[in-house]
């Protein structure tokens, strides 16, 4: 499978915005887009006006970094919100959200998406009690995501007791038993990345 190997700051610069790739390097003085805010590369972009199919485009790749996708897989996204009732843009994003992987990391138990990932592909995690080791997995409302027991004692959970982290209003987290449920499906509000989902859905739509 494909996989993105270079500098993830890159990206953030690239998008000109935060993607919290690296759990708490974003929000500290090493942030590299604090530190150089302009594209990476030798020569930046001279354009001064990107054109419309510029603007689509950056927006798509900026959702897809922010949760770690592949095109192919993005794109499968679109394709099912299009078929399911509800504004297309909204409905994609509200899938995003609840991807497991996602969801951990709402809960705090991953410092990032790409941890929350790992942690999902290593069977830490249960859902309603059963191992489930796929990223990608939908939850749905009432669906109980908790640590397994054995891997709730290392120092990695540990940490997570401690910190306080403060959980969308579509999710419930207990960090004494770390255990987090699904109250609600996320709605667009609950989506604190700066998004323009209409353009994602426009150069799909093409």
């Amino acid at each position: 499978m494909a996989k993105y190997i270079n500098a993830d700051c890159r990206l953030c610069r690239r998008e000109g915005t935060k993607l919290f790739l690296k759990g708490e390097r974003c929000t500290s003085k090493k942030c590299a887009l604090d530190k150089r805010p302009g594209v990476p590369g030798m020569h930046p972009t001279t354009r001064k006006k990107p054109s419309q199919y510029a603007l689509q485009l950056r927006e798509k790749q900026k959702v897809k970094r922010a949760y770690g996708l592949l095109e192919k897989q993005f794109h499968g996204y679109y394709e099912e919100a299009e078929r399911m009732k509800g504004k297309t843009g909204e409905t994609m994003l509200s899938l995003l959200e609840r991807r497991l992987d996602n969801v951990c990391y709402r809960l705090g138990l991953g410092s990032s998406r790409a941890q929350a990932r790992q942690i999902v592909n290593h069977t830490h995690i249960l859902v309603n009690g059963k191992k489930v080791n796929i990223p990608s997995y939908q939850v749905k409302v009432g669906d109980v995501i908790s640590v397994k027991e054995t891997s709730a004692k290392s120092e990695l959970f540990a940490a997570v007791r401690e910190a306080r982290v403060i959980v969308p209003k579509w999710l419930e987290f207990d960090p004494a038993t770390l255990t987090g449920k699904i109250v609600a499906l996320p709605a667009r509000e609950d989506i604190d990345l700066t998004i323009a989902e209409h353009l994602i859905i426009e150069l799909y739509s093409k």
